[in-house]
């Protein structure tokens, strides 16, 4: 599965809209959608800076690891 994007529940946490949040960052709300459904295929650390300074947070408040079902049977 990979890197999982928590955006959502930090939303959620800070009471804040996607709008406003992409507003803050400086990112267009299809970038955020990306992000938020896990088809991102990378992110900028400058990026991820701004994300953790708009929602007041930790890189590690956003960004999740999961296994995938292969590495999980190996």
């Amino acid at each position: 599965m990979g890197i999982i994007f928590n955006i959502d529940v930090m939303l959620a946490k800070r009471k804040m809209s996607v709008t406003e949040l992409a507003d803050r960052v400086g990112i267009t709300m299809a970038n955020i959608s990306v992000l938020k459904n896990g088809k991102a295929k990378a992110i900028k650390v400058s990026t991820l800076a701004k994300l953790c300074k708009a929602l007041d947070c930790q890189p590690g408040d956003i960004l999740e690891y999961q296994k995938s079902e292969e590495e999980e049977d190996e």
